[in-house]
């Protein structure tokens, strides 16, 4: 009876991931729905996108749902990713962009590609859709079915706050990122929103971790003082140039729970990197 009881809690602790309730996809009109595939999540998740689950998973991937829209022999297929929050949810959107697609205002942010695809984030909801017709009215259909399922998502459609603390002089537009493990290939840095900054000659790109306290901040300065042969600091603000075996030179600034690291400035360009880290931090 206990085994039983247990198989039972465990049911439901799974049950909301593995069994999740298809959302209501809107209706498009003549077009067929249907819904041939299950719900996959992050242990079937390589049943359908095998070569690219791993990268889904690492931002956080919950579950996603499909659904084809048929006319005839012209398909539109659209794919609802959940992830764990809005950061991990930009994290994929940003990673699978390019600065040269044509950008939409539609969910948080979204874009199409010249080979049918839209894809756009909601909060932490990714949504891809496509088509292989190059007939127009089946393309203005897809950008329809996008409107209406943006409409649908719940959440709130703005940007990640952080996004907006870093400097626009000189910032690479729709450059930015989110790195949720491994920053710069470290374990020890996690949840770094980045962009890259082409400014008087020079290519670089800014780290930017809020931590969830000065502790943790602290904690994870001290981490890469120490993997780079220099002592741990406890201090709550402090300012370093390392020598990173793996990225080069490293300004490293950091102010009560936020961390600044700007890689691809050499050492005699230090003024620059204080000039960024200080209107970040300050």
């Amino acid at each position: 009876m206990r085994k039983l009881i247990l198989f039972y809690v465990f049911f439901l602790a799974v049950m909301p991931s593995a069994f999740a309730q298809p959302y209501s996809f809107p209706e498009l009109r003549g077009y067929k729905t249907e819904s041939r595939y299950p719900v996959y999540t992050a242990v079937s998740l390589r049943d359908f996108i095998d070569g690219a689950a791993d990268g889904y998973v690492a931002f956080g991937f919950e579950n996603v749902h499909v659904r084809e829209y048929r006319k005839g022999k012209k398909v539109i297929k659209a794919e609802i990713y959940r992830h764990k929050d809005k950061n991990n949810a930009f994290g994929i959107y940003a990673s699978e962009r390019s600065p040269s697609f044509r950008y939409l205002n539609l969910g948080s942010q979204g874009y199409t590609t010249e080979d049918g695809s839209l894809n756009f984030f909601k909060d932490r909801y990714y949504v891809k859709l496509r088509t292989y017709s190059e007939d127009q009215k089946i393309i203005n259909d897809l950008e329809k079915l996008a409107v209406r399922i943006a409409d649908m998502l719940p959440g709130d459609p703005s940007m990640p706050s952080l996004l907006s603390e870093f400097p626009e002089i000189g910032k690479v537009r729709y450059s930015e990122m989110f790195i949720n493990k491994d920053v710069l290939g470290h374990g020890f840095l996690e949840g770094a929103f980045s962009a890259r900054y082409e400014l008087e000659g020079a290519s670089f790109v800014i780290y930017l971790f809020e931590k969830s306290g000065t502790e943790k901040a602290t904690e994870c300065v001290s981490a890469y003082l120490q993997k780079t042969g220099m002592e741990p600091d406890e201090s709550q603000e402090g300012k370093y140039m390392l020598r990173d075996g793996y990225n080069g030179t490293i300004f490293l600034s950091w102010k009560g729970n936020r961390i600044v690291i700007i890689e691809g400035l050499a050492k005699d360009q230090s003024a620059l990197a204080e000039r960024y880290a200080s209107e970040i931090l300050r």
